[in-house]
């Protein structure tokens, strides 16, 4: 039990760190175990959002600084190239806001990363950076979270001998969804011309 109780005295500390590495798994995870009452909804929520906050004004300050140039040599675990970079500051000049706020909205069309670069690169205002990316991430984690909560609430329904093949089923099925929605929201992204 010594590792459970490790675990229970990190938690919080985990879904900021989690929250700033990958948001929108671990906001759905969050709100899973927030069903089944390991963390209380407030505390989890606000260390959620600043996690993920933390993590956009990173990348922008990678763009902002010309950093973006070292991230193309590891770009493609973050879906940054300088084709996707080039093809949202185009966008990008006449649609910042919508864009910022949506990528908030939508895991960043499969784009969050270079749309953050951009960002920096483009210069856009950091009090209009933060607003649009905070009001954003505000409804992307209280949305990711309700989904979480709902499957939490599916779960303690489940009798208690097919819990592990529900959870495994649960993980496929979101696995699967983000990469076919970050694929789909990608191509769609870079075929619209707004």
């Amino acid at each position: 039990m010594a590792i459970e109780s490790l675990l229970l005295a990190f938690r919080y500390p985990a879904i900021f760190a989690g929250s700033l590495i990958e948001g929108p798994t671990v906001m759905i995870i969050t709100g899973f175990f927030l069903r089944l009452g390991y963390f209380h909804f407030l505390s989890a929520y606000l260390l959620l959002v600043a996690g993920d906050l933390l993590g956009d004004f990173i990348w922008y300050e990678i763009g902002r600084l010309g950093l973006h140039r070292t991230v193309y040599k590891i770009g493609k675990f973050f879906n940054v190239s300088e084709k996707n970079i080039e093809t949202l500051k185009f966008k990008f000049r006449r649609h910042e806001g919508k864009i910022l706020f949506g990528s908030k909205l939508t895991a960043g069309f499969g784009f969050a990363v270079p749309i953050m670069i951009v960002a920096g690169m483009s210069r856009v205002p950091l009090k209009k950076f933060g607003l649009y990316t905070f009001l954003g991430g505000l409804i992307w984690a209280g949305s990711l979270m309700s989904i979480g909560f709902f499957f939490g609430n599916v779960y303690l329904r489940v009798e208690e001998g097919f819990r592990i093949v529900f959870l495994v089923a649960l993980a496929a099925a979101i696995l699967l969804f983000s990469f076919g929605f970050s694929r789909y929201t990608r191509n769609t992204f870079l075929k619209n011309k707004f």
